[in-house]
C-alpha cells in the first residue's frame, strides 16, 4: 500500500520533471540538420567546450599550480580560533622569510592581492604629503605611481623608456640635491611585468648610500620574488611586496609584505589612512598565532607546501632555474629573427619574456590564434605597447619541457598571423641551450651511473 501510494505521487512528479526538461532544452539557438541528425541539437556557448590536455598557461601571473599545492589545499573548513592555529599560523609567518632572503624583518600575509600590498606599504609607512620617487616604466610602476597620487602623496616621477629599468645615476642625483632631506621613500617595481624588465635593487641601495640619503626603500617584488634574486637584509628593503599569483605558484588572493625595523619605527608616525591593511592590527595579534580577520586557511596550506617546496629545491637553485628558463627563451626569440623589448641585457628577467613583433603585424592576434587553435595562454602587450609586444611568463612551477610548449605554440601562432619565421627556429635554438646546461635531478643521480 505505502509503494502504491509513493508510486502516485512521485511518477506524476518525474513525468513533470521531464517535461520541465524537455522544453528547457529547445532554446531559440538551436539548431536542426535534417541531413545529419533527426533531433535537435543545441549550439554550444562561447568557450563552453573543454578540449582535451591541458590549457597551456604561459602568462606572467597566474601562473601553473604544482600538484602538491593543490593536493595540499584541499582540506574541510576548519575553525581558525580552535588552538591547533596559532603554531600553524606562526610557521607561516616564519616560512614566508625565505623567499625574502630576510631574518630580520617582520612578515605579514593579508587576504588580498599584490596591489593591496601596495597599499599597505604606503599608508603604513607614509603622511599626507610626504614626497616619494618613484620610477615609471610600465603599466605596473604606472599603476603604483596613481595609488601614490590619490593617496595624497606628493610623487617625483622619474620616466624612463618602456624597455629599461630604474637608472641608479639618476635617483643618486635626485637624493644628493635633496638636501633637506625631505624625501621620505624611494619605491621601485623589481620586476616590471609589463615590459621584461628587472631593475637593479642592490644598484638602488648602493645609489642611495652614496648620497648619505635616509629614505626608506619600497620594493614591488610582485613578479620577482620567490623567482629571482631577493636579498631583503643585504639590499636593505625596507617594505617588500609579493602576490601569491606569481612565483608562489599558488592561486590569486594573498598579498604578502614584509616590514623591516626601519619601517615599523616610521609606522609609529605615519598619518596615511589604514583599516584592513594596518600592521598594527598584525601587530597585535600575530606574535601569538592569532589574526584580526578570518584567514584564507585553504591558501595558508598551499602556501606552506609551496615554500616546501622551494626550500627542497634550495633558493640558489630555484633562481638558477628561472635563469636558464629565461635564457632558453631569449635563444628562442633570436632563433626567429625578432627583437626584445628589454635591449640592455643587464635588465633582461627572468620571469618572462617580451617579445616585439615585426611592423604591420598586431601582437592581439597572435594571443588569439595561440588560445583559439593550440589552447596557449600568452601575455598580450599592455597599455602603450599593446599590439606591438606579446609576452611569455616563465616564473614559479615550471621546467623545460613545459615552456618548450609554449614556444612551440609561438611559433605556429606566429606562422598563423604572418610572421615570416620557419618552424623549430626558435625551438631548436632553446633546446639546444637547455639540453647543453641541464643537469640531473635531484636525488635520481643514480641512474646515470
Amino acid at each position: 500500500m505505502l509503494r502504491e501510494v509513493s508510486q502516485k505521487r512521485v511518477l506524476p512528479f518525474l513525468g513533470q520533471i521531464t517535461r520541465n526538461l524537455s522544453a528547457s532544452a529547445l532554446p531559440e539557438q538551436v539548431q536542426y540538420d535534417p541531413q545529419t541528425s533527426s533531433t535537435p541539437s543545441p549550439q554550444p556557448a562561447p568557450f563552453s567546450y573543454v578540449p582535451p590536455g591541458r590549457n597551456h598557461l604561459f602568462v606572467p601571473g597566474p601562473v601553473n599550480i604544482h600538484e602538491r599545492v593543490l593536493r595540499a589545499m584541499h582540506v574541510p573548513g576548519q575553525n581558525h580560533r580552535d588552538p591547533w592555529f596559532a603554531q600553524f599560523f606562526k610557521d607561516c609567518l616564519e616560512d614566508t622569510k625565505l623567499i625574502y632572503g630576510t631574518k630580520e624583518a617582520t612578515p605579514f600575509i593579508f587576504s588580498g592581492t599584490g596591489t593591496g600590498g601596495w597599499e599597505a606599504a604606503l599608508t603604513n609607512t607614509l603622511s599626507p604629503g610626504d614626497k616619494v620617487v618613484c620610477f615609471r616604466y610600465g603599466l605596473f610602476s604606472h599603476l603604483w605611481i596613481d595609488m601614490m597620487q590619490r593617496l595624497g602623496l606628493d610623487v617625483q616621477v622619474v620616466d624612463r623608456p618602456w624597455g629599461e629599468g630604474a637608472n641608479e645615476d639618476i635617483l643618486e642625483e635626485i637624493l644628493r640635491k635633496d638636501t633637506e632631506k625631505k624625501i621620505k621613500a624611494v619605491a621601485v617595481v623589481h620586476n616590471e611585468t609589463t615590459t621584461g624588465v628587472t631593475s637593479d635593487i642592490a644598484g638602488v641601495r648602493k645609489a642611495m648610500d652614496a648620497a648619505n640619503h635616509p629614505a626608506l626603500l619600497l620594493v614591488d617584488g610582485v613578479s620577482s620574488i620567490g623567482a629571482l634574486e631577493f636579498r631583503m637584509d643585504d639590499w636593505r628593503v625596507d617594505v617588500a611586496v609579493t602576490g601569491s599569483q606569481k612565483a608562489l605558484s599558488l592561486p590569486t588572493g594573498l598579498a604578502f609584505v614584509a616590514a623591516s625595523p626601519k619601517a615599523l619605527e616610521a609606522m609609529k608616525s605615519a598619518k596615511l589612512k589604514r583599516v584592513y591593511y594596518d600592521f598594527a592590527d598584525m601587530l597585535r595579534t600575530n606574535p601569538s598565532g592569532n589574526v584580526p580577520y578570518t584567514p584564507s586557511l585553504a591558501m595558508l596550506y598551499g602556501m606552506r607546501e609551496s615554500i616546501k617546496m622551494l626550500r627542497e629545491e634550495g633558493m640558489e637553485n630555484v633562481f638558477a632555474r628561472h635563469h636558464r628558463l629565461g635564457e632558453g627563451a631569449r635563444r628562442a626569440v633570436e632563433g626567429w629573427g625578432l627583437k626584445l623589448l628589454c635591449k640592455n641585457p643587464r635588465w633582461r628577467s627572468d620571469s618572462l619574456t617580451v617579445v616585439e613583433v615585426p611592423e604591420g603585424i598586431d601582437s592581439n592576434k597572435i594571443v588569439k590564434v595561440a588560445y583559439a587553435k593550440y589552447d596557449l595562454s600568452l601575455g598580450i602587450g599592455l597599455a602603450q605597447i599593446n599590439g606591438k609586444v606579446f609576452r611569455i611568463g616563465h616564473l614559479g612551477n615550471m621546467n623545460e619541457l613545459m615552456l618548450v610548449s609554449a614556444l612551440a605554440g609561438a611559433e605556429m601562432a606566429m606562422i598563423d598571423a604572418g610572421v615570416p619565421i620557419r618552424p623549430g627556429s626558435g625551438v631548436g635554438k632553446a633546446i639546444e641551450y637547455w639540453q647543453q646546461t641541464s643537469s640531473v635531478i635531484k636525488t635520481r643521480e643514480s641512474l646515470m651511473q
